[in-house]
């Protein structure tokens, strides 16, 4: 049985990837919200299965969450083993990969 903390980690982003990352992310809306619940088991799932939908997606920390924003991104990014692209104000972006996506749906970074 692994814990938490032993979830593998998501593959470091460059500057040039996390630009074009910010950039696909700009318009999107968020799909997931920290509330006054925080952050719990449900919500990493949550935002597991809305990475695998969509690679990269925006979650939202609402002003009731007792959780700081930094902390919130780390958990969740460590805990879906997802890339941590940019958080500005209260809201996080995060990408995964997810190689079962059609391929016209699947985001291609720049190369390294």
């Amino acid at each position: 049985m692994t814990s938490k903390d032993e979830k593998k980690s998501a593959p470091e982003l460059n500057s040039k990837q996390k630009k074009f990352l910010k950039g696909l992310g700009h318009s999107l809306n968020p799909v997931v919200a920290v509330g006054k619940e925080g952050l719990g088991e449900k919500l990493i799932r949550a935002t597991a299965l809305e990475l695998s939908r969509h690679e990269l997606i925006k979650v939202k920390v609402g002003k009731s969450s007792p959780v700081a924003r930094q902390e919130t991104a780390e958990v969740l990014s460590t805990g879906t083993g997802s890339s941590l692209v940019q958080i500005i104000g209260k809201t996080i972006l995060l990408y995964k990969k997810n190689p079962e996506l059609d391929k016209e749906k699947q985001i291609r970074l720049p190369k390294k």
